[in-house]
């Protein structure tokens, strides 16, 4: 079974950028779908980004401009850019597959 594991989460201030990784343990060709979804304190799990193995990006409207989603299917990986962070970006935030799969999620805070 593929597990999927987030990195790449931490402290930044209000505009600065981040790069999340999410790797899998196994190929994610066979996922058609893979993305990332967040939960703020307090709130539910969000979508924010998605990819199709085609390269067809989705965003949510809060992100758009600012986050951007990219696989490398050599790697097994896949990726989210986040540039001009704003604090309602702090969430922890998840990686997805097609097929219920999900990660641990990893925490992004940001703040002065």
């Amino acid at each position: 079974q593929v597990q999927l594991v987030e990195s790449g989460g931490g402290l930044v201030q209000p505009g600065g950028s981040l790069r999340l990784s999410c790797a899998a343990s196994g190929t994610i060709e066979s996922f058609y779908v893979m993305g990332w979804s967040r939960q703020a304190p307090g709130k539910e799990r969000d979508f924010v980004a998605r990819i199709t193995n085609a390269g067809t990006t989705t965003y949510a409207d809060s992100v758009k401009g600012r986050f951007t989603i990219s696989r490398d299917n050599a790697k097994n990986t896949v990726y989210l850019q986040m540039n001009s962070l704003k604090p309602e970006d702090t969430a922890v935030y998840y990686c997805f597959g097609t097929g219920n799969y999900w990660g641990q999620g990893t925490r992004v805070t940001v703040s002065s």
